[in-house]
């Protein structure tokens, strides 16, 4: 018989969760005794990026990872980013040590009160196991539950005085992806689509997450129909240089009825196309017919009308590609290249614009720059699987730390982490792991000198805008503080000097970008 710890280490090795993310307290110190040589422990320096960092790691690798947090007071900070795993649909272990049970009934300094209603109902599980000796076995079932379809950060209370009790040694099931929609359900949706005289098609990130670029792009192709992406898509799922792509649905239903509206049947795979940020209801509501494909029954039971599928969206696409009459070419035009901005200035406009001529082609971008983000859509081109990753859950704090583990996970690839300098504040600790670690990292600060995307809210809605004004930052003095190089830029010849400089570096570097439209 072995114990607890000896156990939990079995079980994460066999898991392939070598690598754990944290910031360790007393409780959870027995964890790491004997630590083994094969393991990998990454440090952040507080746990809102710890557990953002994991995130980023998770889904560059495609695997679950491992995160230890430090009882009641970590989790806390963590629950931004937990919140952001949660909507990103992340496969992540959380943990957090407790007080020793012997202590519990006293509510003990550092003791978690009912430790696994905390993080609900941001995570698929949750369980402080009742005894010692199933501290493994609610692992193992941890483990099932967060990479079932669709997957989810979940979570376990780890009491102090657990790791050496004797328990029985347990093994992972071996799990399989999302079954296929049966044959009922791929006849139903073949039968809408051949009746359907001018389909549409929204793309959402199941399709990255699931590896199914070839399959999106034959399936649109057999249509020949527009593609769009959907509202607020934390992934790229449809290569963006494509003749058929249409550009980005707007998150708000009027928007998205418009950019819809010449279409007969409307064919949603992997993601929401009706979950909006503003109120701003159609007249009439939105009357078109669809066909939604995803692996999560939550997405599915908000559809408006029509017809859902729940399983693979990738198999269902291959099925559908096959069965389905392929039509005329496509006979409609890419949207349209953005403007050349000018370059007397150093606008947004042009950092975005600058940054798309000098990355490196197989680049990753983790973006985090609210204000910018149309610049985003219109001037930078995402033509590769597995290279955009921003929030899903529209809160802050994602994008700089999970940059580092992106890098972590793709360290062959250079990852960009695109931030408004507002942003980048909420785990600008990421910095000092991506030092540590020797992350490829280039974070490029859009510096406008406050909440630019509020204050434009504001001005939408005609209020004012209070608290948004961010003066005397300096991200040279954090950098180099965290020990990483920095520079400041306010032109265009200087911007892609320092990208250069940044993108032939093995290690991370910042550069502060002083855009003039703040």
């Amino acid at each position: 018989m072995t114990n607890v710890r000896d156990s939990v280490i079995d079980f994460l090795r066999q898991t392939g969760m070598t690598v754990m993310f944290g910031n360790p307290g007393s409780t959870e110190l027995p964890l790491y005794r004997d630590w083994p040589e094969d393991f990998r422990y990454v440090l952040g320096l507080q746990e809102s990026a710890v557990l953002s960092i994991a995130d980023g790691y998770a889904q560059g690798t495609g695997r679950p990872a491992i995160v230890n947090l430090h009882s009641a007071a970590g989790l806390g900070h963590a629950m931004g980013s937990l919140v952001t795993a949660y909507k990103n649909q992340t496969p992540l272990i959380v943990t957090a040590g407790q007080q020793a049970r012997s202590l519990l009934l006293a509510e003990p300094f550092l003791g978690a009160v009912d430790a696994a209603e905390m993080p609900k109902p941001y995570v698929k599980w949750a369980c402080e196991p009742a005894r010692a000796e199933d501290v493994p076995k609610a692992l193992a079932r941890a483990y099932a539950i967060a990479m079932t379809a669709p997957k989810g950060p979940v979570f376990v209370s780890l009491p102090v005085d657990d790791w050496e009790a004797p328990c029985e040694p347990v093994t992972p099931l071996a799990l399989h992806g999302a079954p296929e929609p049966g044959a009922d359900a791929l006849a139903a949706a073949e039968s809408k689509i051949a009746s359907s005289k001018t389909p549409v098609m929204v793309a959402g990130p199941e399709i990255d997450r699931c590896g199914g670029w070839e399959a999106a792009v034959a399936f649109a192709e057999k249509l020949a129909c527009p593609v769009w992406a959907s509202p607020m898509s934390p992934r790229c799922s449809f290569p963006e240089t494509h003749t058929q792509f249409a550009g980005f649905l707007r998150a708000d239903e009027t928007s998205v009825a418009e950019a819809l509206s010449a279409h007969d049947l409307v064919i949603v795979i992997g993601g929401p196309a009706f979950t909006y940020h503003f109120e701003q209801p159609m007249a009439g509501g939105f009357d078109k017919d669809i066909l939604q494909i995803t692996n999560d029954p939550n997405t599915a039971s908000y559809t408006q009308r029509g017809t859902v599928i729940i399983g693979d969206v990738v198999g269902a696409m291959v099925k559908l590609t096959e069965t389905s009459e392929a039509r005329a070419p496509f006979s409609g035009t890419a949207r349209a290249e953005a403007t050349p901005p000018d370059e007397s200035d150093l606008t947004t406009a042009l950092a975005v614009s600058t940054l798309q001529e000098k990355r490196p082609p197989d680049a990753i971008i983790a973006e985090e720059a609210p204000s910018a983000r149309g610049e985003v859509q219109n001037r930078l081109r995402i033509d590769r699987p597995e290279s955009f990753f921003a929030t899903a859950s529209g809160g802050l704090g994602f994008a700089g730390s999970a940059a580092v583990g992106l890098a972590l996970a793709k360290p062959e690839r250079r990852v960009i982490a695109l931030l408004g300098d507002g942003s980048s504040l909420y785990t600008i600790q990421a910095l000092w792991s991506a030092a540590q670690e020797g992350a490829p990292v280039t974070y490029v600060i859009l510096s406008n000198g406050g909440y630019e995307a509020l204050k434009g809210i504001a001005r939408r809605w005609q209020t004012p805008s209070v608290g948004t004004d961010l003066p005397d930052l300096d991200f040279i003095a954090l950098a180099k503080g965290f020990g990483m190089s920095a520079c400041r830029v306010q032109n265009a010849a200087g911007l892609r000097e320092a990208l250069d400089k940044s993108f032939k570096a093995d290690g991370p570097s910042l550069i502060d970008v002083v855009v003039s439209d703040g």
